[in-house]
């Protein structure tokens, strides 16, 4: 199946983070890792402003990855590595570190019993909520070729929603079979903020982004450096004949010769 979108709102969103991980936390509130070296942070955001509430300083030795809150902790990746740290919500504070045993650290997300993460590579790696190293791997596919470089993670109505990096495709997975069950194609909303460089916000980087309020059943995505964050409206837009199989891994697979 094949999703398409339409804004229904803009917000501001710091055109200074390098948006790693994204997720609701209540009302109309943002919880947002950023990534660099010397420059991570874990934040809480004001959806409405953009600004920062708080912010917790990541160690400049490590770069800040993915993000997940589970059972009133917040538990983040870092690249290139297997640690990862907690902290606790309400003021954001380091509270312990862990290892998740994979080669990377990148996306993060969780079904309510597991967190579950990616490692650049092309599976969903299933953490034990108490020892948050990995048990289970499910490896992900798209018309029976490997999806690679899964990164920002949302679980939504039962599928995992991956970001491709490099890539405006967001991918629905069944988190049990790896299996792609639709493509959301987000073509159009970098396009925009490039055009609109004149007004400052010459650090327009990649889509990379999801989350997902619950409650409010609103849909939120943005990217690194972008300067707006939006609510979108995801609707079915057909399915993927078989003719079209080649142009939708064109747009939404990352090449076999690409390298991180």
């Amino acid at each position: 199946m094949i999703y398409r979108y339409r804004v229904l709102k803009e917000y501001h969103h710091d055109p200074t983070a390098f948006t790693q991980g994204l997720l609701h936390e209540k009302d109309d509130i943002l919880l947002e890792s950023t990534g660099h070296y010397g420059r991570s942070t874990v934040r809480r955001v004001d959806l409405n402003s953009g600004r920062p509430i708080d912010v917790q300083r990541v160690p400049e030795e490590h770069f800040a990855e993915g993000l997940h809150l589970h059972k009133g902790k917040l538990h983040l990746l870092t690249w290139k590595s297997p640690f990862g740290m907690t902290f606790e919500k309400k003021t954001l504070s380091h509270t312990g570190n862990f290892s998740t045993g994979l080669k990377d650290g990148w996306g993060l997300t969780g079904n309510g019993t597991h967190l579950i993460a990616t490692d650049s590579g092309s599976s969903l790696f299933y953490l034990n909520p108490t020892t948050l190293t990995s048990e289970r791997e499910v490896p992900v596919t798209f018309d029976g070729k490997p999806v690679r470089w899964l990164n920002e993670l949302e679980f939504i109505g039962g599928e995992v929603w991956a970001n491709i990096f490099m890539r405006e495709c967001v991918a629905r997975i069944n988190p049990e079979s790896g299996k792609v069950r639709g493509w959301v194609l987000l073509h159009g909303l970098r396009q925009n903020l490039l055009h609109q460089r004149s007004e400052g916000h010459s650090r327009v980087d990649v889509l990379n982004g999801i989350a997902w309020d619950g409650v409010g059943q609103r849909l939120f995505v943005t990217g690194k450096y972008w300067p707006k964050l939006y609510e979108l409206k995801v609707y079915e837009a057909g399915t993927v004949a078989p003719e079209d199989l080649a142009e939708m891994q064109r747009l939404c697979l990352v090449p076999t010769g690409w390298n991180v």
